[in-house]
């Protein structure tokens, strides 16, 4: 009976008990996420979960960043096919312009009694083709050879135009799919760690709340930290040091995968905004703000660094001197001050 039970209690459509076909449910999706196997793990211990859990939350990172990258080159191939596509408007509309002007001409020749070759451009359905016979080429006047010539050269240049416009298109296509492939794999993890949070306890899950509320508020002096009090270290410079400021005020807002703020924010969204707050443009991803200034040795540390983590470098926080940090977590805690040392330290960069 045994043998017969355990497949019936995996499926999520039966009449199993909730808590059953819950606890089944989370197993399964996390022997899939890391073993690639749908067998269901017996029931696990908090510590196991929580585990489970982090290391659940670290793989969306990852994806997340790559996610922010193909972002970010999505939205460059948008805007370059957005300018290749008003470049070649305002072409064509110059280009409209010179052929009805061949076209006046053309009536006037015609009205005297024949219509010049080389002005047949005019009325021709192929002008490109029409332009290059050699009758044309030998029979076109000076000024008319002249005009014809500009709107070859105004022909060319928007079929390039277009030809350009047709690869950032294709280039735009595929970075969207890159990116639907990545949300998927975010979106997958994401859920996978909500059904494993889900057998805990009630009062442990509460007791972690409490502990990221109370780790992420500081106590009750978040409005009172400034650069230099409250045992804070000072920045060393007004860039940093603005950058620093601009972290605290954000203490306590959400974690949201892809979000730059100002109201949430990821952790290389956090960093982002920091520095931009202080004048100072950061790549978009962890694995390219790592190479935005001059690395620097955890020994050798100062408020306003950058700390990354993790051998993908899939996660950052701004460095605020003491051994701490600012960083947006993941999606069970806020923005919040923490150790450098809690997660696996993988290098540090200093902006300015």
């Amino acid at each position: 009976m045994a043998a017969h039970r355990k497949p019936r209690q995996r499926s999520v459509g039966g009449n199993t008990a909730r808590t059953a076909a819950t606890i089944a449910l989370a197993g399964a999706a996390t022997a899939t996420a890391f073993d690639g196997t749908g067998h269901a793990e017996p029931n696990l211990t908090p510590a196991q979960v929580k585990a489970k859990v982090d290391k659940l939350y670290q793989e969306a990172e990852v994806a997340t960043e790559k996610y922010n990258g193909a972002k970010e080159k999505a939205d460059a191939a948008e805007e370059r096919l957005k300018t290749l596509r008003d470049e070649a408007a305002r072409k064509t509309d110059k280009l409209n312009s010179a052929r009805d002007a061949l076209g006046s001409m053309a009536a006037a020749q015609y009205r005297e009694g024949g219509l010049d070759p080389s002005l047949q451009l005019a009325l021709s359905s192929d002008p490109d083709h029409y332009l290059d016979s050699a009758e044309f080429v030998d029979r076109a006047g000076t000024r008319q050879a002249a005009s014809v010539a500009s709107v070859r050269r105004q022909l060319r240049e928007i079929e390039q135009l277009r030809g350009a416009a047709h690869i950032e298109l294709a280039s735009l296509k595929s970075r969207q799919a890159e990116l639907k492939r990545h949300k998927k794999t975010i979106t997958t993890k994401l859920d996978a760690a909500r059904r494993l949070l889900s057998q805990l306890p009630p009062e442990v899950r509460a007791s972690d709340v409490q502990r990221a509320s109370r780790d992420s508020s500081t106590g009750d002096s978040r409005a009172a930290l400034t650069p230099t009090t409250a045992g804070r270290a000072s920045a060393p410079n007004s860039r940093a040091a603005e950058a620093v400021s601009y972290a605290y005020s954000k203490l306590g807002s959400p974690y949201v995968w892809g979000a730059t703020g100002p109201d949430a924010f990821d952790c290389s969204g956090l960093t982002q905004a920091a520095y931009r707050s202080a004048g100072i443009s950061l790549p978009r991803t962890t694995y390219a703000q790592i190479d935005a200034g001059r690395r620097v040795s955890r020994s050798e540390l100062q408020p306003g660094d950058l700390v990354f983590f993790y051998s993908a470098i899939s996660h950052v926080g701004l460095y605020i001197g003491n051994g701490q940090m600012i960083h947006a977590p993941n999606p069970t805690a806020p923005v919040r001050i923490a150790p450098i040392d809690e997660m696996p330290f993988a290098g540090a960069t200093r902006v300015v």
